[in-house]
């Protein structure tokens, strides 16, 4: 078994629990390869007997890979995305930042994750991607994200006007500092800060979140992800913010984008025991009051 290791980066409290996965995986006999930029920060303080296999693109990552680790919080692994592509390579995220929706394996579960992958007790949820189409090349040959799409005004410029089309057929439009259209799965990212809806991960929708729109009566709409949606932005400013997760790209109003559902998947590595459900729970402390009898 082989696995690809990425990371952004780490703090000092991190080195013990890296330690203790490199160790795990050198007892359960898995090599490892590792993103070359973190691994260049790594052995300035974890010796190494010699130099692991490294990567630093996608063309890189062998093909025999059957895992990549994301060690870090939810945006380290939404790099991962712009790695794995359409190779359905599943992603592991350990949880070394601080909510972790999607990185949700604990640092205190790495014991029971090598085991998982040992005695393939695991599984692996199938999670859509959006992907955006424009009239102008954008965001190279990666464009897709895992969690939201968002078009939004620049700096501190006034708020834009975003004409919104389903199928051709208007929708819309927009006054507000921005709009986000995001995946299930980033229903729990921007989208929930914005007073958007949490949605199951395997739900067959996109969520359209206004952000600080200026009409009260605009609110937050779930629409099929078979639909294509499709924008027009006008504003006092030239220049306008298009983002897919956490990349970006500057437009201005000449510029058609449209977004629909990305025709592959990322798989998503979760242990048997922890579902949505379970997540939701923890990281929202959803049901965490002394009048309720059940624990959970």
């Amino acid at each position: 078994m082989q696995v690809a290791l990425y990371s952004r980066g780490f703090i000092s409290e991190d080195i013990d629990n890296i330690r203790l996965l490199l160790e795990e995986l050198q007892r359960a006999e898995i090599s490892a390869t590792f993103y070359e930029p973190f691994y260049r920060i790594l052995v300035q303080y974890i010796p190494f007997e010699k130099e692991p296999a490294l990567f630093a693109c996608a063309e890189d990552l062998p093909g025999k890979i059957d895992f990549l680790m994301s060690l870090g919080g939810d945006g380290t692994l939404l790099d991962t995305v712009c790695y794995v592509r359409d190779t359905n390579i599943p992603v592991i995220g350990i949880n070394f930042g601080r909510l972790g929706f999607l990185a949700s394996i604990g640092k205190e579960e790495i014991h029971a994750l090598v085991q998982a992958l040992l005695d393939r007790t695991y599984v692996v949820d199938q999670r859509s991607l959006i992907h955006l189409d424009a009239n102008v090349p954008l965001f190279g040959e990666i464009p897709y994200a895992l969690n939201e799409f968002t078009i939004h005004k620049k700096d501190t410029s006034a708020m834009v006007k975003i004409h919104t089309y389903l199928n051709g057929e208007f929708l819309n439009t927009y006054w507000a500092d921005g709009l986000i259209v995001s995946t299930p799965t980033g229903s729990t990212g921007y989208s929930l800060s914005c007073g958007g809806p949490i949605v199951f991960p395997d739900a067959g929708s996109f969520v359209i979140t206004p952000v600080a729109p200026h009409n009260l009566n605009v609110r937050p709409i779930i629409v099929p992800n078979e639909s294509v949606i499709s924008f027009e932005v006008e504003g006092r400013s030239d220049q306008f913010l298009c983002t897919l997760d956490s990349r970006m790209e500057t437009i201005d109003s000449s510029v058609q984008l449209a977004i629909k559902k990305e025709r592959f998947k990322l798989s998503l590595l979760r242990l048997d025991e922890s579902n949505f459900l379970h997540t939701l729970r923890n990281k929202l402390l959803w049901g965490i009051d002394a009048r309720n009898r059940i624990k959970i």
